[in-house]
């Protein structure tokens, strides 16, 4: 699931919006511009899209990829999904999340609970991300906010800060990072800025450039 898709797809739905609205819901999708999507807890949907608008998801529902421009996407817990992706808005799931692809944010954070499983990859440009005992197949990506891979979580993929294009950052502070107790991440740890790194002693990290790593044993790391 990428920029790219969701592009083709949400301008795709903006047109069928102007000539053929009953199109709009085949197959299990459920597609709109202006509107809000839910499914109830226990349902079955496919492609869940909407232009302006949230998306809530209940629990232990089964959906593919839900997809949003202005809204945020709010899954509940036991819950089964494709990609979960919104420009503006967050995302926020409860615990035993499995989703089949990745979670993307533009403008937003992504918060995942105990339990999940995301079999792609995390990325936002202007948000946090938290996880608690979650396990991400691939890498997490972004450019500012605030990461914290908390209590027993798995990156397989490693993790990226990218450099900050055309921002000017004088006047905000370093994003705050931190590898809580029992996490591990795999891969390397690459900060293309500079970032607060906090490790907790009881935590596995693949190598680190960019960044200089600051031990803690505490449940929390300590607050400057």
């Amino acid at each position: 699931m990428t920029r790219t898709r969701l592009s083709f797809s949400l301008s795709a739905l903006i047109a069928l919006s102007a000539v053929a609205p009953a199109a709009l819901a085949a197959n299990g999708d459920i597609s709109k511009v202006n509107g809000s999507i839910t499914v109830a807890s226990s349902e079955r949907a496919g492609d869940l899209e909407t232009v302006n608008g949230s998306i809530k998801i209940g629990d232990s529902a089964r959906v593919e990829d839900a997809q949003t421009v202005n809204g945020s996407i709010t899954v509940g817990n036991s819950t089964q999904t494709g990609g979960l992706e919104t420009v503006n808005g967050g995302i926020r799931a409860g615990t035993n999340l499995t989703a089949n692809d990745g979670l993307e944010t533009v403008n937003g954070s992504i918060f995942v609970d105990r339990g999940g499983t995301v079999r792609g990859k995390i990325e936002t440009v202007n948000g946090s991300i938290g996880l608690i005992d979650t396990d991400v197949a691939g890498s997490i990506e972004t450019v500012n906010g605030d990461l914290t891979v908390g209590v027993d979580s798995h990156v397989t993929g490693g993790i990226r800060y990218t450099k900050p294009q055309g921002l000017n950052l004088t006047h905000r502070r370093d994003p705050r990072v931190i590898i809580g107790p029992n996490a591990r991440v795999d891969g390397t740890l690459v900060f293309e800025r500079a970032v607060e790194l906090y490790v907790h002693t009881s935590a596995k990290t693949g190598a680190i450039t960019g960044a200089t790593a600051i031990p803690f044993s505490t449940p929390t790391p300590p607050v400057k």
